[in-house]
């Protein structure tokens, strides 16, 4: 058989016998490696798939067999499996082993006992809580899967696979990392000594469908005229904060805003770790860079925001805003960056402009409160606020106007509001998006694109 592994219908014990290697895959004892089991397989009552398990490690060399395609590894392991049964006459039938060569690849090529999860498109997010514990949120719900690690170290070693892809570390002296898997899913990564419990990882995952405003009125997380009103924000270049909890959906709307972009705008991204997904042609994606092992060469925010206006950007784009470069930003909007965007966590729109005003004392530069106020009114145009309420589903709640100051306080006024109603028998929240009738402070934006009268409709 080409590949690794050998052909045989001798029964010998091939857990003790050196194998012969053939053209392909070379086995541990030439390379001097040891293959170290690392995955989690459901034993039955005779233990055989484990036994399979340690026999298989014994005959092929892993670093070798990662780099076949995938279609023909998991050929040749199954046919590996299948002697291997032969040979210990194990009670074991093909479709099992099938899964356990599927298993077992997944831990090569991929993440584990987490490729189902990844694979399942009805899966939002991804919760490992040390080795035995890993939840998944569906439908905005969270629920206990029955997948599990083999120890702690398998976690680790997951966890270490995925932030090493992207040049990052973790390990005792750097236990907390930020990532992202191969398509553009985030990655949270705290290991011990500061998780007790082992290893966690939570993994957002990236959305294969792309999600529109069109789709998410559909979906009724907004009204037909919310969608109006923001395709004409995003399309007239008003200075946009999305606002809401963790998990709320802030980076999926957008994503979903910003498709409103010209596709002849110059859009520079930036991000802790990238994952918007902008359809334009010219966007330049920026992400930060953590210190290295002593402690040096670290890329912040606000350094690449400040990189980014030299940069010659129509529109900066934050994928989150949580420090000093709050700050920039606002220098960006209001110095002919109109259409920036950016999301920042608060639970409604007064308390981000509040957060907005505590992240610029961040910067280290004393202004008066007033001061900062002023910028703030100038800079930001709208705040859409978005949450994601018990019955798991996600909703705009607000769309609020930012329209100027009076005396020391900023003013605001709402466009649209979420007023809850109930809910029916299947525990599914009801609701209205209400206009509140006022006219729009950004009207004459809207009348120097053309869309003005589109504006008042939606209204």
């Amino acid at each position: 058989m080409a590949g690794f592994g050998r052909k045989t219908t001798e029964s010998t014990n091939i857990a003790t016998e050196p194998i012969k290697a053939e053209a392909g895959v070379a086995l541990p004892s030439q390379t001097g490696e040891e293959a170290s089991p690392a995955i989690e397989i459901k034993v039955d009552a005779n233990g055989n798939k484990e036994k399979i398990y340690a026999l298989l490690m014994e005959q092929i060399d892993l670093n070798t067999a990662s780099k076949l395609p995938r279609e023909d590894l998991k050929r040749q392991i199954i046919d590996l499996i299948g002697e291997i049964v032969i040979e210990q006459k194990f009670l074991i039938n093909h479709l099992e082993q099938q899964i356990l060569a599927g298993q077992i690849i997944d831990d090569m090529l991929g993440l584990g006992p987490l490729e189902p999860l990844l694979n399942d498109e009805s899966i939002t997010d991804i919760m490992v809580n040390g080795a035995n514990q890993v939840y998944v949120e569906r439908k905005g719900k969270l629920t206990l899967t029955e997948v599990k690690f083999r120890d702690d170290k398998h976690v680790m070693s997951i966890a270490q696979r995925i932030v090493t892809a992207v040049g990052r570390r973790v390990d005792e002296s750097s236990p907390i990392c930020d990532a992202r898997l191969m398509d553009g899913s985030r990655v949270n990564v705290i290991a011990p000594p500061l998780a007790i419990k082992g290893c966690s990882i939570s993994i957002r995952k990236f959305s294969k469908k792309k999600i529109t405003l069109d789709i998410m009125a559909s979906q009724k997380n907004i009204s037909d005229n919310v969608c109006k009103v923001l395709k004409i924000a995003g399309a007239v270049r008003l200075n946009v904060i999305i606002s809401g909890g963790t998990g709320s959906g802030k980076t999926t709307l957008l994503n979903a805003l910003s498709q409103m972009i010209d596709n002849g705008e110059r859009i520079v991204t930036i991000e802790d770790a990238a994952e918007l997904q902008l359809q334009q042609p010219h966007v330049v994606p920026l992400e930060t860079r953590p210190a290295n092992l002593e402690g040096n060469g670290e890329i912040t925010m606000r350094d690449l925001v400040k990189n980014a206006l030299r940069m010659r950007p129509d529109r900066i784009i934050l994928g989150e805003v949580r420090g000093a470069e709050a700050l920039d930003l606002l220098q960006a909007m209001n110095t002919g960056h109109d259409g920036s965007m950016g999301t920042l966590h608060a639970n409604t729109p007064r308390e981000a402009l509040t957060r907005l005003e505590n992240m610029v004392g961040m910067a280290g530069i004393n202004l008066p409160s007033k001061a900062v106020r002023t910028q703030i009114t100038s800079a930001v145009n709208l705040i859409v606020q978005i949450s994601r309420m018990r019955d798991g589903i996600r909703r705009i709640t607000h769309v609020t106007e930012v329209t100027g100051m009076e005396g020391d306080v900023i003013v605001t006024q709402d466009l649209f509001t979420f007023e809850f109603q109930g809910e029916d028998e299947n525990g599914k929240l009801l609701g209205e998006f209400k206009s509140t009738g006022l006219r729009p402070h950004f009207i004459h934006q809207a009348a120097y694109y053309g869309l003005d009268k589109a504006l008042l409709e939606a209204m």
